[in-house]
Order: structure tokens, then C-alpha cells, then sequence
């Protein structure tokens, strides 16, 4: 029972999108600056990451066959490396499914490490940085003759953090996007949402990856950084605590 509600609600930010486009859509200029929706939605999506984990947690405890050197949704000895690959692999699908092709993604770091985290968080987070990386340079190289340049993932293993850098050589974003970049209606790519679409699995538009994977990364204590340079391409920076000192961040 408890395992249905959270099948159930796994929709819920995809609706919560399209409600917050149609929004946008409604009242044009006049909703940019309205910050009560922003820390309404922080709140609401912080909460649900809450929720789910603990959900998650429960029905994994009491899983008859646990995997192998997990305790609940936590793995204990988790590669970034393999989450890296796979969210990789999982952005190009898509990328190649919009664009008929998609760039290379070339991942460096120590194929051995690990470390104690939720995989689905960081598969999701790393997903969602991979697939702004892929749009970003494929759009820009499309047309021209020239090879696309790899995107690039870098693995470090700090006393603090485990840091993971995605960069790409996409052009980067304008000065004065940086400071809309975690909110819920700015999106560099047009608006994916037809009048009758129902399709939410697109490259980007929906304006909700960067700041829901940033509240992923704080609700065990890290961080998400975004570094542009216009004309070249951007960096991402997602700390990812390994201190395990950090209270659950509730709204």
C-alpha cells in the first residue's frame, strides 16, 4: 500500500510543470518576478523529495531480496563513475531520439571509488546536467561541418565532498540569465508544451531540472554551482556531501 502511493505520485512534477508553463503562458511579463512561487514550489518539491525518500526507505527495509550492499535506497559502496555512465547513456538516448545524433560524453575519475549515497538521486541529478550539456552543444554544432566536442564529466573524491564537474563547449548562457537559473520559469530552450502535448520526457523547456536537481543535491547537505562563459560553454559543479553531519533541510 505504502509502495502504491509513491508509484502514484510519480507524475507529480511533470504536472506541476505544465501547470507552471501554463502560468507563465497566462500572464506573460507579469509573472517573472514573483518570488512567492519560487520558494512555494522549493518548499513543495523539498518536501516530496523528503516524502519519497522515506517511503523509498521503508518498502526497501523490508524487501525480501535487498541488493547487495545496500541498506534501504542507500547504497553503501556506490560508484559515481557507473551513475555517471548510465545518466550519460540514458541523456544520449534522448538527445539522439530529438536530433538524430548526439555528442560524446567522455567521463574521468577513479573507475574504483565509492561511497555511501541514494544511486536514483544522483543518477537523476547527473541526468539532468548531461542532458542541458548534450542540447546545448548539439544545437550549436548541428548545422556546421565541424565534429561536436565530448562533453566532459570529472569525478574528484574530496575529505568534504564529492565533487562531479560537467562541462561543454555549448556557447554558455548570458550574464544576465545566470541569476534565473534556478527558478521555475526561465528555461534557455523554447517551450516544449503544444496546446494537447502530454509528452514530458523532451530534451528541455520545462524549466524544472536545474533547480529540483539542485534541491537533491542540498537535501544531503551539497550543492549545485552553475559557471558560464558566454561564447564558449558552461560548467556544473554538484557537490555532493560525504560528511553524513547534515540535518534534513525540512521547508
Amino acid at each position: 500500500m505504502i509502495k502504491m502511493i509513491k508509484v502514484r505520485h510519480n507524475n507529480v512534477v511533470p504536472m506541476m510543470a505544465l501547470g507552471v508553463q501554463q502560468l507563465k503562458k497566462d500572464m506573460n511579463s507579469k509573472v517573472q518576478n514573483l518570488d512567492e512561487i519560487h520558494q512555494f514550489l522549493d518548499r513543495f518539491y523539498m518536501s516530496r523529495i523528503g516524502i519519497r525518500m522515506l517511503i523509498g526507505q521503508h518498502v526497501a527495509l523490508h524487501d525480501p531480496n535487498p541488493q547487495p550492499d545496500c541498506v534501504g535506497c542507500i547504497h553503501t559502496k556506490m560508484s559515481p563513475i557507473e551513475i555517471a555512465r548510465n545518466a550519460s547513456e540514458d541523456a544520449r538516448a534522448i538527445c539522439l531520439r530529438e536530433y538524430g545524433g548526439a555528442p560524446d560524453v567522455k567521463i574521468y575519475g577513479d573507475p574504483n571509488f565509492t561511497f555511501p549515497y541514494v544511486p536514483t538521486h544522483l543518477h537523476l541529478m547527473v541526468f539532468e546536467l548531461v542532458k542541458n550539456s548534450l542540447r546545448a552543444v548539439q544545437e550549436r554544432f548541428m548545422d556546421l561541418d565541424r565534429v561536436s566536442p565530448p562533453i566532459r564529466i570529472i569525478v574528484a573524491d574530496g575529505i568534504e565532498d564529492v565533487t562531479i564537474k560537467v562541462s561543454d563547449e555549448g556557447g554558455g548562457i548570458p550574464r544576465s540569465g545566470l541569476s534565473r537559473m534556478f527558478t521555475y520559469l526561465y528555461s534557455t530552450a523554447e517551450n516544449p508544451l503544444g496546446e494537447y502535448s502530454t509528452d514530458a520526457m523532451t530534451m528541455a523547456g520545462y524549466g524544472y531540472g536545474l533547480p529540483i536537481s539542485r534541491l537533491y543535491a542540498r537535501y544531503f547537505g551539497g550543492d549545485l554551482q552553475i559557471i558560464s562563459m558566454e561564447g564558449y560553454g558552461t560548467d556544473a559543479y554538484l557537490h555532493l556531501s560525504r560528511l553524513g553531519d547534515s540535518q534534513e533541510p525540512l521547508p
